[in-house]
């Protein structure tokens, strides 16, 4: 029975990955509550517009199942991909494709991208690399299925598996340098949660609330610490998940969980600075001035990065299952359930700005560059705007 109720809930919380239509007919972040009665998503307000999301191209990479994947751009490239195993290379300024390489793989997880290489990870545990080009260097079989993006600091690439183990792999290679394993919990979130790279180091959040920080040359342990603890009498009030990637903002290291908190540490040592109670299913992001999360109903929030200090709440996309935000400039952008994405202020969270994509969700964090934001909707549809 035990086992029976773990399935349920990985594949309840995975129905945001995995089924598009019943996104517009449940309320998509109440998996958990066996009510009935689920209260509708927030309709669209009206607002006075005073920024301009200006679509300068989009492309449809057709998935075959509604999907949550990341587009990487580096070096005005931009590389996506999709469940059916396509890996597509396009110009940052035109949208021309310059490549598509068919793997025919069930891909899983990325794209994960540097100067040298690209990154996807497959359900059945394979890591594959390719060149700028699109041409195969090399790949590799890990534990399980691949989750996460992969990433790639001082040539070495970091990557995560469902089980709980991260590998660090020679990125030449592919030749497994360290491998780091960690115990999950029965019941945990179905989350795409990756690693966070920094100064030699990575991080990593886990179901249970921990997070962990190893060395990227050894994969030894630094240190270990509780964005939060779980609580609750059943097996289900004590899910207690960290989401989405740690992120990072000059000397100090935040994290939030489902039904926990929003947590920040010192990078170095793993002392804790502050937290606020708050429940997510999606993740968090920074800027020089706030930390932002976007809650379980919906709600985004802004605090002050140092100290924890309220700025502000916007409540109008609640049950609208609002993304991870990011900052471009000025804005706090989040994707929605039906493919809009929603610009708020960062000084007090007033909308300023909308735009429409194929109408499928975004599930993913869009990517934030400079004045340049970049979503994947669970179609696969591609779309850069400039926020202006």
């Amino acid at each position: 029975m035990k086992l029976r109720t773990t399935l349920t809930l990985i594949l309840m919380a995975g129905s945001l990955a995995g089924c598009s239509d019943m996104l517009h007919k449940m309320n998509p972040v109440n998996w958990f509550s066996g009510n009935d009665k689920v209260e509708k998503p927030a309709p669209l307000k009206p607002f006075k517009a005073s920024v301009a999301l200006q679509e300068v191209w989009h492309h449809d990479m057709s998935c075959k199942h509604a999907s949550s994947f990341t587009p990487a751009v580096v070096d005005q490239a931009v590389y996506a991909t999709c469940d059916k195993g396509t890996l597509a290379r396009f110009d940052l300024k035109t949208g021309n494709k310059v490549w598509e390489t068919e793997t025919k793989l069930p891909v899983s997880a990325g794209v994960g991208a540097s100067a040298s290489a690209e990154y996807i990870g497959t359900a059945k545990g394979e890591l594959l690399a390719f060149d700028p080009q699109g041409k195969p260097l090399w790949h590799v079989q890990l534990s399980s299925e691949v989750t996460g993006i992969p990433e790639e600091d001082n040539h070495i690439v970091v990557v995560r598996t469902g089980n709980g183990d991260i590998y660090g792999l020679d990125a030449a290679s592919g030749k497994q340098l360290w491998r780091y394993q960690h115990n999950l919990p029965d019941l945990m979130l179905r989350d795409q949660a990756g690693v966070a790279l920094r100064s030699g180091g990575v991080f990593a959040g886990y179901p249970g609330g921990k997070m962990v920080a190893l060395s990227i040359e050894s994969g030894v342990v630094g240190w270990d610490v509780d964005v939060s603890v779980p609580h609750g009498a059943t097996d289900m009030e004590r899910v207690n998940d960290v989401v989405g990637t740690p992120v990072i903002s000059e000397s100090q290291i935040c994290a939030v969980t489902y039904q926990g908190r929003v947590a920040c540490f010192n990078i170095q040592n793993g002392n804790q600075t502050w937290a606020r109670d708050v429940s997510s299913t999606t993740g968090m992001t920074m800027d020089e001035n706030n930390a932002y999360v976007t809650d379980s109903d919906g709600y985004v929030h802004a605090w002050d990065k140092d100290h924890g200090a309220d700025r502000w709440v916007m409540k109008d996309f609640k049950r609208r299952s609002p993304t991870a935000p990011v900052v471009v400039d000025s804005q706090v952008i989040v994707g929605d359930y039906q493919g809009y994405l929603q610009a708020l202020s960062s000084g007090d969270g007033h909308q300023t700005g909308r735009a429409s994509t194929d109408g499928s969700p975004i599930l993913a964090q869009p990517v934030a560059l400079d004045g340049v934001v970049i979503a994947q909707t669970a179609k696969g549809g591609i779309y850069v705007f400039t926020v202006k």
